[in-house]
Formats: C-alpha cells, sequence, structure tokens
C-alpha cells in the first residue's frame, strides 16, 4: 500500500509514522524546520504506549512520490480549496483521500440519500471550490480520536487515543475502507469501519461546536469552561441545539450531555486546538465546527438561537484576528 501524508503534521506524521512501521510505503509532505528534522532523522514518536523512530520518505513536493493508493490529508479544512497543485501529483483513478478532519466535511450530502441528497454546504464549500480539488467520490472520512502535538520539529507527542473511525459516505463497508484499516491496525492503531461515520461526526462535533469558540472568546481551558456555571449553561445548550440539528437529519449521537461534559471536565486545563490557534496567530478553524451547523439548522428548519449568537461573536474574532 502507497499512501502520501499531504499536511504531515502532529496527527498525520504519527499516522504516518504508524503506517511505516507496519510496513506501507509512505510518504510524509510537509515544510520548514519540521521537514528538514524528518528528512535527517525520522519521525519521533514519544508515547505512553512506546517510544519509537520512523524513517518515511519526506519531502515537499508530491511530484516526487507520484500517484498513490491513499491520500491522508492532515491539512486544516480552510486550506482545502487551495490544495488543488499539492493533491493533483498523488491521484491515479481510483485514489482516496482519507480527510482526518474536525467538524462537517464537505462530502457530508454526499450519496447522504434523502430530501438533501447531493446538498452543498456553502460555509464548507463556498461555491463549490473544495469540491472541485477533492472529489466527493474519492472521499473516505475520518473521525480521530487521537490527541497529539509537535514537541519540536520532527517530534511528535502522542498525548492519548489510538482510535481513527472511518466509513464512506455511502455507508458501505468497502474493499478501500477494509483495506486502509488493516494497515492502520497493523501500525497498532484502532481504525474501525463504521457503517454510517456520520453519527461518529456529529458525537466528535458536539465538543468541538461549544468547546473550542467559548475557548477561544474566553481565553479559558477545558476545565475551567466546565466548572464556571455560566459557561457551562452555554455550553448544554449549544448541545442541546447541535443534538436537534442532528437528529432531523436522521443521526443518532449515542452520548448523554452530561457524560460529555463530565468527560471534558476529566480533560483538566487543556487548551483547544482554536484556543492554540488564536495564541499562534493562526487562522480560526471555526466554518466546519459551527457555520455548518447553523446553515443545517436553516435547510432543517431546526431553531438554534445559541449557536447563531455563539457562531456570529466567534466570526467577528476570527475575522479580526486575521487581520
Amino acid at each position: 500500500m502507497k499512501v502520501a501524508v499531504l499536511g504531515a503534521g502532529a496527527i498525520g506524521a504519527y499516522v504516518g509514522a504508524a503506517l511505516h512501521r507496519a510496513g506501507a510505503d509512505v510518504h510524509l509532505v510537509a515544510r520548514g524546520p519540521h521537514l528538514t528534522a524528518m528528512r535527517r532523522d525520522g519521525v519521533r514518536v514519544l508515547s505512553p504506549r512506546g517510544d519509537f523512530t520512523a524513517r518515511a520518505h519526506a519531502t515537499d513536493d508530491p511530484a516526487e512520490i507520484g500517484p498513490v493508493d491513499f491520500v491522508l490529508l492532515g491539512l486544516k479544512a480552510h486550506s482545502y480549496a487551495a490544495c488543488g497543485p499539492l493533491i493533483e501529483p498523488l491521484l491515479h483513478d481510483t485514489t482516496a483521500v482519507v480527510a482526518a478532519q474536525n467538524g462537517i466535511p464537505w462530502w457530508y450530502f454526499h450519496r447522504h440519500g434523502g430530501p438533501h441528497d447531493g446538498h452543498r454546504l456553502e460555509s464548507v464549500d463556498p461555491g463549490g471550490t473544495v469540491s472541485a480539488v477533492l472529489a466527493p467520490e474519492r472521499a473516505v472520512g475520518c473521525v480521530v480520536y487521537a490527541a497529539t502535538e509537535l514537541q519540536g520539529p520532527g517530534v511528535v507527542r502522542h498525548l492519548e487515543g489510538t482510535r481513527f473511525s472511518i466509513g464512506e459516505p455511502d455507508r458501505r463497508v468497502s474493499a478501500r475502507c477494509a483495506a486502509f484499516g488493516d494497515a492502520m491496525r497493523a501500525g497498532g492503531l484502532k481504525c474501525p469501519v463504521e457503517p454510517d461515520l456520520r453519527n461518529d461526526i456529529w458525537l466528535k462535533l458536539l465538543g468541538n461546536i461549544s468547546f473550542n469558540p467559548i475557548s477561544a472568546l474566553a481565553r479559558a481551558t477545558m476545565r475551567q469552561m466546565c466548572l464556571h456555571g455560566g459557561t457551562r449553561q452555554v455550553i448544554e445548550t449549544m448541545m442541546r441545539e447541535t443534538l436537534a440539528v442532528a437528529e432531523a437529519l436522521g443521526c443518532e449521537v449515542g452520548v448523554s450531555i452530561e457524560r460529555r461534559l463530565a468527560g471534558a471536565e476529566r480533560v483538566g486545563d487543556h487548551r483547544t486546538s482554536t484556543l492554540q490557534d488564536l495564541e499562534r496567530g493562526k487562522p480560526l478553524e471555526l466554518d466546519v465546527l459551527l457555520a455548518a451547523v447553523v446553515e443545517m439548522a436553516e435547510i432543517t428548519g431546526v431553531e438554534v438561537p445559541t449557536l447563531r449568537t455563539v457562531h456570529a461573536i466567534s466570526d467577528l474574532l476570527a475575522l479580526r484576528s486575521a487581520a
């Protein structure tokens, strides 16, 4: 199996290292000091499950790699529309794109069935610019339940979790999903092939849609948000509204809000990825987390006043931080 990791940051390099360790032909696409370190020393993974080093091929030029069987997309969702020149050299007729992203993916309504089948969400695929680069037919969905961070160039610290759930938009258990899942498991990761990955998308989103924007607005950690009475109430309301949209689209999350909050509180003083991006002056990935669900509420007729309010304020924050 030949795999290219486009955007080999903390998650991408971690998965690439695991696949390489299992014998896959892995190619990491990155840039800057991180690329220099991976070329020189390989990917060093520091993990409570055991440290290891993977010396996979690393480059900043996908043309060196050529067509592959799978592209693992480790880029932020707001970079998808512009990634055409990077991904095109990696594609052949049957190349699958495994998008390891948070939030609502651009392919969400592709082969969804029902009244919204084929609907394009403007918030995540504006003007069809993402679909033009990443054809929905190539998409294999991926929901990440692992926490990693770059400790330094070429060094990935694995904090917790090894589960990467995958699935087809049309809910088939396909041969390509089975093959990718087998390779991931051979590398020591959990990779269930879900019959309907959209349920997992909403489960993960239940936390991201509430904690991520609030953390950026309040400059607060997970624990701080859970222990503050007013903020906790806002988060609970956002979660209830999110569940209502999911249910209107036929999805069942299967986890109570109380359990989700308790799990978040146990995480402790962790800063969400959105807060970290704000502190580092990076773009805030809120369209796929929040704007998409507000748009989905519009097409399903679900009332989401709190989501709309938080979206308006956090959208202004994103615009001001990008200025």
